[in-house]
């Protein structure tokens, strides 16, 4: 008999967000027939994790037994075993021996009086018994959720015959709530109750983006990034407490002003704050006074009048609200929702009360001045003062969005007649949010102003606002610059303004640099007239730029006109400033050092600022220009550094996805450099943003050809050099693609072809000096050159171009040279080594580099093409990833094996798997061995 399991629809583990890793730790274990224990804190997930596994292992069980035990019944004896064994009673009790058979039918029918002290033996190897009678039929799963529950009874017997069950088919998927605990008495009873081979499965919280993801699938969409960044914290990244705090935000029509904590349902509450009750009236002043401050301390609490600070905190200590604190003396909260959900719960005049202390008691004046802000009740100017105050010192510290925060509650309590007026503190405000990554915020108040805005001045203001918050996707707020060209008028600087904002449209939207060109040199000469350095100064960079692309003469000029004082401090370390312009032209002037110093001052400098949308730019260059040295490793990190932060702030992810695919393939795994490079292209045509999608398809042609797939490279290739040419984009240094393409088309079999892409943008690089470029186009000619059996001339250029990339300082493709220069000494009689190369690779970390090191090595000793073992014909059409693991299996390797040798991760090899199994039309690896097989009886 098979208990039948079924699963909502919708309950499959693609929608389980964030938890990959568990789900994969615990495939892997019940794939091989071991038991798994979920374990985390109460709302972590663990019950969503153990019902999709449940679902997902069902069909291939005979048997599912389940059980769900609950608090209020877990006295009831043996409820738990009736749950489980009750269902199948029938089916086993006929194989029972009679004293086992009547223990166990009394203790699941209630109709006799077992209990353990009375028929302990008989009960115990009952439960035994029957498992193994199930499992002798077919494989069994034993579903226990919520073990903390399980009836004392019900749990020794599980445990006595889990310990016993030995090879038995049975495996346990079980979940335990832990509440941090995890080492501490209960988990280890639970874990010392489950098969000796249990793997325990820890459900941590998840991460902002998890977060913001988790929301969307359930509904709560457009949620601000600075609300679901609020969220994460408050619910420390439980799921539960998450999915909570976004429906409170859903129905209540009022947001929280400013600096104030969430809503907090009730059902949270209950919750987190049942032991509040036990607290005296005045501990629970002296929390929600803790609540209230940033970074409490006794000291502050006793400053801000609670004079039994120490003793009432001790207090909330041993009832599990506060945490100590082993860093220092701060008073801390259990968990972020338990100091929530006490703010939320006491009265608007308590509140206000303990702001009130608190904005005379903090030492620092931000903090003193948020405070006296939640503490004050509708407009005061001189609140209102104070508050912008505080605002432009925390600009100063490199604050923005505490200067954001700060401004908008200034807004709030500025009188309408006041000079400056509230519009221009949310103007203000806007703006900090901008440096702040805050886009959606700075948008929302942009729009709020403008409909109110009545002078050009504000509106235009404005108006900027909105399109900087589009950021790469500005083709969306198209409709935008003929209104603010409109409000403009002929003031010469705020048409400045907006003539600027149109060199980027004419960059990113229409992908025609000479445009963007000339519109940045009409802004410039147009704030110079209205006296507006600033503007002035971003223009004349966002000229330099595009010079330095479309390798245009003038680009050194421009630069230095962008560099000549005044300066405005902000504006040169922008990264659209002229420290930025400078660094990319020396980068793609093969001076690869001073790029490094450049751009490595100008990250020091946006991060003392706050500057989050430079700061994530400047980690992509610096990453860029780590990889052009070769230091493959140092270029991942920063990649992988700079991609989340993008994504936390949602600025800049076409270009972050994009430089990480490129070092994933150098340095990291091919498999998840063609995803970044997929997703890239993908995000990049979503935004309309030519600038990037050119530069994304290079990646995705780049990581193609480290794949294997050769063929597909030259389709992304040959899709850059029109968008390049489309855009008179004319220098080789930007992107470095052009190498990659002729060294595709030599593999595809179209030498011509990449013949004329060598020569074509020879001429290019020759005019403006691209050493770099130029070596590796004499390695892309060398390939041309062995295709037509010029091996002579291929070895000559090969060898002219190493030393001359060495000399560059180019590791990476110092050593791709000199990979390439064995792989032709290696098609030629005698000797040949892969020493060189594998040396260099290893002084690069380049990981993917090293695997095709080994390839070819491999092969070479594998000896002539006619006296190795041919490969089925049916692998001809897989990639070089997939042949090689498709291979591998044949042998016999195991996932973990392969990826050993291989250099990757086992999920990696599960995907490149996946891909064998659709491709070649079987279902599993056992297909592959049988086709092995199939290979040596021919």
């Amino acid at each position: 008999m098979r208990r039948d399991f079924t699963e909502p629809a919708g309950s499959g583990s693609d929608l389980v967000i964030g938890r990959e890793a568990p789900f994969a730790a615990a495939r892997e274990q019940l794939t091989r027939g071991g038991s798994v224990l979920l374990h985390g804190p109460a709302g972590i997930g663990k019950s969503t994790v153990l019902r999709t596994l449940a679902a997902e292992y069902a069909p291939t069980t005979r048997t599912v037994l389940r059980c769900s035990a609950t608090e209020s019944e877990s006295h009831l004896p043996f409820l738990a075993l009736a749950d489980l064994l009750g269902p199948v009673l029938d089916e086993v009790s006929g194989v029972l021996p009679g004293a086992q058979r009547t223990a166990l039918e009394s203790a699941l029918t209630g109709r006799g009086e077992s209990t353990l002290q009375r028929d302990g033996l008989a009960l115990r190897l009952a439960v035994l018994s029957a498992l193994r009678a199930l499992a002798a039929e077919g494989p069994v799963l034993v579903v226990a959720d919520d073990l903390q529950w399980l009836d004392p009874a019900s749990t020794e017997l599980l445990g006595f015959a889990a310990r016993r069950l030995g090879d038995t088919p049975v495996r346990l998927l079980s979940a335990v709530r832990t509440d941090g605990q995890e080492y501490g008495q209960e988990y280890d009873r639970h874990l010392r109750a489950s098969p000796p081979d249990t793997r325990a499965v820890r459900l941590d919280p998840l991460t902002r983006d998890q977060v913001s993801a988790l929301l969307d699938q359930r509904g709560f969409t457009g949620l601000p990034r600075s609300t679901v960044r609020d969220i994460h914290r408050t619910s420390g990244g439980n799921p539960l407490f998450a999915l909570e705090l976004g429906r409170a935000l859903a129905e209540n029509p009022t947001p929280p002003r400013p600096g104030e904590p969430l809503p907090v349902p009730t059902s949270l509450r209950a919750l987190v704050l049942s032991r509040l009750e036990m607290l005296s009236e005045e501990a629970r002043r002296t929390l929600l006074v803790a609540s209230a401050g940033a970074r409490p301390t006794p000291a502050l609490l006793h400053a801000a009048g609670r004079e039994n600070a120490e003793a009432e905190t001790a207090q909330a200590a041993e009832l599990g609200l506060l945490a100590t604190d082993p860093e220092g003396p701060t008073v801390r909260f259990a968990h972020p929702l338990i100091s929530a959900a006490l703010y939320a719960e006491a009265p608007a005049r308590e509140r206000r009360a303990a702001h009130a202390a608190l904005s005379t008691a903090a030492s620092d004046p931000i903090e003193r001045a948020r405070h006296l802000a939640l503490a004050t009740t509708g407009t005061d100017p001189d609140v209102a003062a104070t508050l912008a105050e505080a605002a432009a010192l925390a600009r100063d510290r490199g604050a923005p969005s505490v200067a954001a925060s700060l401004g908008l509650l200034a807004a709030r309590h500025t009188p309408a007649d006041s000079t400056p007026g509230p519009d221009e503190r949310r103007l203000q405000a806007a703006e900090d949010a901008i440096t702040a990554g805050e886009a959606d915020l700075a948008r929302d108040v942009a729009r709020e102003v403008l409909t109110r805005a009545t002078a050009p001045g504000e509106r235009v203001r404005a108006w900027m606002v909105v399109i900087e918050a589009a950021g790469q996707a500005i083709g969306e707020v198209d409709a935008v610059f003929p209104q603010a060209l409109a409000d403009a008028g002929d003031d010469p600087g705020l048409l400045a303004l907006v003539h600027y904002q149109l060199a980027w449209r004419g960059l990113v939207v229409q992908g025609d640099f000479a445009q963007g060109r000339e519109e940045a040199a009409h802004a410039a000469r147009l704030a110079a007239r209205a006296g507006d350095r600033s503007t002035e100064l971003m223009a004349l960079s966002f000229q330099s730029q595009a010079e330095t692309l479309m390798g245009h003469p003038d680009a050194p000029a421009t630069i230095e006109r962008a560099r000549q004082e005044p300066q405005d401090p902000r504006v040169a370390c922008h990264h659209n400033g002229a420290g930025s312009s400078r660094f990319r032209w020396l980068l793609m002037s093969d001076r690869l050092a001073e790029a490094r110093t450049t751009v490595m001052g100008l990250l020091r400098e946006v991060r003392r600022r706050g500057m989050a949308e430079s700061e994530v730019h400047y980690l992509r260059l610096l990453s860029e220009t780590e990889l052009n040295a070769g230091h493959c490793g140092r270029a991942l990190e920063l990649a992988r550094e700079s991609l989340t932060l993008a994504r936390d702030a949602g600025i800049g992810e076409a270009a972050g996805a994009m430089q990480a695919a490129l070092a994933e393939a150098a340095g990291g795994d091919v498999e998840r450099a063609l995803t970044l490079a997929r997703e890239a292209v993908r995000r990049a045509e979503e935004d309309g943003d030519a600038v990037y999608l050119s530069r994304s398809l290079a990646a995705l042609g780049h990581a193609r050809l480290m794949s294997g797939d050769a063929a597909a490279a030259v389709d992304a290739l040959r899709r850059v050099r029109e968008l390049e040419a489309g855009a008179g984009i004319f220098d080789p240094a930007r992107g470095r693609w052009q190498g990659d393409l002729a060294e595709a088309l030599v593999r595809t079999g179209q030498p011509a072809e990449a013949q004329e892409v060598v020569e074509a943008t020879r001429a290019h690089a020759v005019r403006l000096g691209r050493g770099s470029v130029l070596a590796v186009l004499d390695r892309a000619e060398a390939r041309v050159r062995a295709a037509r059996g010029e091996h002579r001339a291929a070895l000559t250029r090969l060898v002219s171009a190493r030393d001359r990339l060495a000399e560059l300082g180019y590791g990476l493709e110092e050593a791709r040279t000199v990979f390439a220069l064995a792989e032709l000494r290696a098609d030629r009689p005698g000797p040949a080594t892969y020493d060189e190369a594998e040396r260099l690779f290893r002084r690069c970390r380049a990981l993917p580099w090293l695997r095709l090191v080994d390839a070819a090595v491999a092969a070479r000793a594998a000896g002539p093409a006619p006296a190795r073992r041919a490969e089925p014909d049916c692998l001809a059409g897989l990639a070089a990833m997939e042949r090689q693991v498709a291979s591998l299996v044949m042998e016999g390797a195991t996932n973990r094996e392969i990826a050993s040798r291989l250099f990757v991760s086992v999920k990696t090899v599960e995907a490149t798997l996946t891909r064998v199994y659709r491709k070649l039309g079987i279902r599993s690896r056992v297909d592959i061995v049988r086709l092995a097989a199939g290979r040596r009886a021919e």
